[in-house]
């Protein structure tokens, strides 16, 4: 049997097009090496929700005098909040595999490498050979290990060891101040590990509006966390990191290290293929064809977004293009999220990108305090909501920082999608009260 569509990898990219190219009424096979849901939903994004949902409950709780709710005697067991994490990842894992199934996707486990793609795509896994029109490639990222003398695979952490530790470390070293060192940084600290982030850039969180992310690097501040930036870690000795910075070198010992650097492209499973890169990433066109017309990508392997929610979109495109139904890829309108608390979330243009470019704008900016709701439920962090237009008025960044801006950042995507000006967006009525209202509030 020839499969009008195989696609390697289970992740958000991989088992979202698998559905919708049945539902097309296409003949679907999927394969998958390790577990349905990827590095997402297995290794990422989930997990680590899941337990930093955990770390606000308990944070909640032994702040609730500030809410007239007190509590003695609060405390955690983080074996049992592991515990729910495992279980909600299964069971999650068992809804993808029953989508699956319920749409008659054939699931082939184990590695599979593409070993022709002339009139059709010929794929090996498990010594069998399987046959399809066309193939979409999702085979995820890994985790980068820099080349830093003495680092020992077997004693320091990546995100994986640091979802699957049932015990939370006295004191731990983060390397790498992006979304990852960050989301680590707020889980282990607010069950009281001493943390320490050594980020080489002059900034946490590079791409987010710096002054979003300065606000937020001075409220961990606050609670705790030390910071060293424009630091360049030359050594780790067991559990000692060796760094460079402006004044010289400086060493710092905890009882684990932790490793977030980074995701580079899987790109192996093809390799054979010579399909055409560029800065170590499948190359794609914004329909997400590769350079052979029948293989299309989508996911961490474009390099170009690695976050599920681009992944999805560009398995939509891909599967689209692949049938006859028009789509294009736009990364303009990517939402970004860091999972702190406070949150930040973001889409669009950043003030530091269009300085770059030279390009005229106007920046409001309120803080989050004058949404009512915001202070109903947020003590002691004032937040801040920053929007930017062109100089038509028209809407093409938002930022913000408090809680919970992931729910709500969805608002200005579709307000920067729709190329709304403020007087459109002024008619908008948002339901009182509402952290959401803080958009309008801002552009009044």
């Amino acid at each position: 049997m020839t499969f009008d569509l195989a696609i390697i990898g289970g992740g958000p990219a991989g088992y979202h097009a698998a559905v919708l190219a049945a539902r097309k009424n296409k003949t679907v096979i999927l394969f998958e090496r390790a577990h349905l849901g990827g590095i997402c939903l297995n290794e990422g994004c989930i997990p680590t929700k899941t337990l930093l949902y955990s770390s606000k409950i308990y944070n909640t709780a032994i702040n609730g005098k500030k809410y007239g709710i007190f509590a003695d005697n609060v405390k955690f067991d983080y074996e049992k909040i592991i515990g729910r994490k495992n279980k909600l990842v299964r069971k999650l894992n068992a809804g993808i595999r029953a989508k699956l199934n319920n749409n008659l996707i054939t699931i082939v486990e184990g590695e599979a490498t593409v070993t022709g793609a002339k009139e059709n795509i010929t794929i090996v896994c498990k010594e069998q050979c399987f046959q399809a029109e066309k193939l979409l490639l999702c085979t995820g990222s890994h985790t980068v290990l820099p080349p830093i003398k003495g680092l020992d695979i077997n004693k320091i952490w990546t995100s994986k060891e640091a979802l699957e530790t049932k015990q939370i470390p006295t004191s731990i070293t983060i390397i790498g101040g992006g979304v990852i060192g960050m989301e680590f940084a707020s889980l282990f600290n607010s069950f009281g590990s001493q943390v320490t982030v050594i980020e080489m850039a002059n900034e946490i969180l590079s791409g987010i509006d710096s002054e979003i992310a300065n606000l937020l690097q001075n409220e961990y501040t606050k609670k705790g966390v030390v910071f060293h930036l424009s630091s360049q870690v030359t050594e780790i000795a067991g559990n000692t990191v060796t760094f460079v910075d402006e004044n010289g070198e400086k060493t710092i010992s905890s009882e684990q290290v932790l490793i977030c650097v980074g995701r580079k492209p899987n790109l192996e499973a093809f390799a054979n293929l010579n399909l055409e890169t560029v800065n170590k990433r499948l190359k794609t066109d914004n329909t997400m064809c590769t350079s052979i017309h029948n293989i299309y990508a989508a996911g961490d392997i474009t390099g170009y977004s690695m976050l599920a929610h681009t992944a999805t979109r560009e398995a939509e495109v891909a599967v689209n293009n692949m049938f006859g139904y028009s789509d294009t890829m736009d990364y303009s309108i990517v939402p970004a999220v860091v999972y702190t608390n406070p949150e930040i979330a973001a889409v669009g243009k950043t003030e530091q990108e269009l300085q770059t470019e030279n390009s005229n704008y106007k920046v409001y900016k309120t803080p989050m305090t004058y949404s009512g709701r915001f202070v109903t439920e947020n003590e002691n962090f004032d937040g801040l909501c920053k929007l930017i237009t062109d100089t038509n008025s028209v809407l093409i960044g938002a930022h913000l920082v408090g809680n919970p801006a992931s729910e709500i950042i969805t608002i200005a995507a579709m307000a920067i999608e729709l190329k709304m000006t403020i007087e459109q967006f002024q008619k908008i009525i948002f339901p009182h009260p509402s952290v959401s209202e803080i958009f309008k509030e801002t552009l009044s």
